[in-house]
C-alpha cells in the first residue's frame, strides 16, 4: 500500500503530533516558553504544501509538563498562539490545537493513546471522519492513538521501525508532504 492508493482529497483530516513532528523535541525536558520552541527543518514548507490537500489540520499533543507543574496553561497557549501565527504567516494552516495536560499515570481519556482529543476535534468539526484521517507522529503512542480512532498512521523518524501500528514512515513532515 502507498499513500496514492488512499485517494486523499479535501474531505480528509490530518492529525499532527507537535513535539518531534512540528518542533524540535527537547531531550528530557519540555518546551515551556516560546523562546525554546524551534520548528523542525522545512516544517512550515510542509504545512504550506499540506494546507490545500486536507479539509482540516489539527494538532493533538500530550503536555504532561502542565500536570507536573513545570509550566502553566497560559505558557502553552502563548506557545501555540505564536506557532499558529508563524505557520499562517508563512502560508500554512492549522485549524485547531488540542492538548492533554494530564500525567501519564492518570490515564485520562484525552491523553494519547486515548482518543479523547480526536473526539474533541470531531465535536468541533462534525465533518471529520476518522476513516478518512491520518495521524502523523513520532511515537508509538501516536500510532496507537491513530489506530484506536481508526485512522491511517504515519511515523516520523529517520530510523526505520517495523511495527504493525505504522502504516507509513518518513524522515520528516516535509518528506511526507512531498509524497502526497
Amino acid at each position: 500500500m502507498n499513500l496514492k492508493t488512499l485517494n486523499i482529497n479535501t474531505s480528509w483530516t490530518l492529525f499532527l503530533d507537535r513535539d518531534g513532528v512540528i518542533n524540535k523535541k527537547l531531550e528530557n525536558d519540555y518546551v515551556k516558553h516560546w523562546i525554546e520552541f524551534e520548528f523542525n527543518d522545512k516544517v512550515t514548507d510542509a504545512l504550506k504544501l499540506l494546507a490545500p490537500l486536507f479539509n482540516k489540520i489539527v494538532v493533538v499533543t500530550n503536555q504532561q509538563g502542565i500536570g507536573k507543574g513545570i509550566y502553566k496553561h497560559e505558557d502553552l497557549e502563548l506557545i501555540h498562539k505564536n506557532m499558529l501565527y508563524e505557520i499562517n504567516y508563512l502560508g500554512g494552516r492549522i485549524d485547531k490545537v488540542y492538548y492533554s495536560p494530564y500525567l501519564e499515570k492518570e490515564q485520562h481519556p484525552t491523553r494519547k493513546p486515548g482518543i479523547g482529543m480526536a473526539l474533541q476535534a470531531k465535536n468541533d468539526f462534525s465533518e471529520i471522519e476518522f476513516n478518512k484521517s491520518i495521524m502523523v507522529g513520532d511515537s508509538i503512542s501516536d500510532m496507537q492513538f491513530g489506530k484506536n480512532a481508526g485512522m491511517q498512521t504515519v511515523f516520523i523518524d529517520a530510523t526505520p521501525i517495523n511495527n504493525p501500528l505504522i502504516d507509513f514512515q518518513f524522515n520528516s513532515l516535509f518528506e511526507f508532504a512531498n509524497a502526497l
